[in-house]
């Protein structure tokens, strides 16, 4: 495509085609109908299926079926979407199904400012299900992010056999800017392992070498079972305290365990700088601004981008803050992300610099916070 116009919206379609998803699934939802619209243009033509369900719970229902007979899957909707997925996910994450689910962020609380971006939905993510099991949540800056970030949650899913989240919002999905497709590195594709001929299949036992079980789809030749209430390797239910607890601290530390191979970010660290600037989203691109600005003025600040959000990435957090005295965390809410970095930097001096209230974070707040 080389050098192409599009919003965000449009690359994270591209991203997911390019990633091989055969399946799309959604209900019209203000920020995110367009990526609906542009995996309409996309799949059918290359025999991929796009369904619009009743609601986002069908929409939702629809993406793990086709999950679970082997399909890569992707749905998108903004926050009050999420709400309603919440159940669905928790069994994507205790029953282990692949799949990404975008979520365009809007204004909240509630059903909130459709037309408004935000990153209220930060914690709702992480905690998005019954258990309080982990989520991998990758947080896209542009389109270029969107479509890489794509690929990348895509190989997180297959790799993990797991949900994983594209935290994008308003402003980063219907943003149109060019994007040079010929300069990107696409990642290579990850494919879910699937169980080896001649032994018996148990669809939740580990492969010997991962944490992540094999991968049979419902309705092949072989049996595999699946159940949303908690089971033992064989798939079926179960109360046996020491089944249940190895499957959940299983799906807690297989995605935990192994985040520093995927703690995605951009770091532009300045040698001597007192103050970080560390943020996500859009705005690292208002935070890139002040900083370049600052040092026209002859002051080190340091920058850096996460662009993986959960589980966070502990290791990551503490080397980017190594040698700085503060950290100055931009984001648009009141503090969603903040707490966490306070809670891993404990010899930092960590500050919040953010809003809630539909407008973006300007460059100009940024550099008030640094001199403050």
């Amino acid at each position: 495509m080389a050098l192409t116009l599009m919003e965000g919206n449009e690359a994270i379609a591209w991203g997911a085609f390019d990633a091989g998803c055969q399946f799309f699934a959604g209900y019209p939802i203000t920020p995110a109908t367009s990526i609906y619209s542009a995996m309409l243009q996309l799949l059918p033509p290359e025999g991929g299926i796009v369904l619009q369900g009743e609601d986002e719970i069908a929409s939702m229902g629809y993406c793990l079926g086709a999950s679970m007979c082997g399909h890569k899957a992707l749905t998108a909707t903004s926050g009050p979407g999420i709400s309603l997925y919440s159940e669905h996910i928790s069994f994507a994450i205790g029953s282990e199904i692949p799949l990404v689910i975008v979520n365009v962020q809007r204004l909240g609380p509630s059903t909130g400012s459709a037309t408004r971006g935000a990153d209220g939905d930060i914690q709702f993510m992480r905690w998005s299900n019954t258990g309080g099991l982990p989520a991998i949540v990758l947080a896209p800056v542009d389109a270029a992010d969107c479509y890489t970030l794509t690929i990348h949650a895509f190989n997180l899913s297959e790799r993990f056999r797991c949900p994983v989240f594209i935290a994008s919002n308003k402003e980063i999905g219907l943003t149109r800017e060019s994007v040079d497709f010929d300069a990107l590195e696409k990642p290579a594709l990850v494919e879910r392992v699937v169980a080896p001929e001649g032994q018996p299949y148990l669809p939740f036992r580990p492969s010997p070498d991962s944490e992540v079980p094999y991968f049979l789809p419902i309705g092949g030749e072989r049996i595999s079972r699946q159940t949303s209430s908690t089971h033992g390797e064989n798939g079926y239910i179960t109360t046996s305290p020491a089944e249940i607890s190895a499957q959940i601290e299983r799906l807690e530390r297989k995605l935990v365990s192994a985040v520093d191979s995927y703690s995605f970010h951009e770091a532009d660290l300045s040698a001597g700088a007192d103050t970080l600037v560390l943020t996500y989203g859009v705005s690292a691109r208002a935070a890139r601004q002040a900083v370049n600005e600052l040092r026209g003025k002859g002051q080190a600040v340091s920058l850096a981008v996460l662009k993986t959000l959960w589980p966070v990435p502990t290791a990551l957090l503490r080397q980017l803050a190594q040698g700085h005295k503060r950290v100055l965390v931009v984001e648009m809410n009141l503090g969603q992300y903040s707490r966490e970095v306070q809670r891993v930097l404990t010899g930092h001096e960590v500050q919040h610099v953010g809003q809630m209230d539909g407008v973006l974070i300007k460059p100009s707040q940024i550099k008030e916070a640094v001199h403050a």
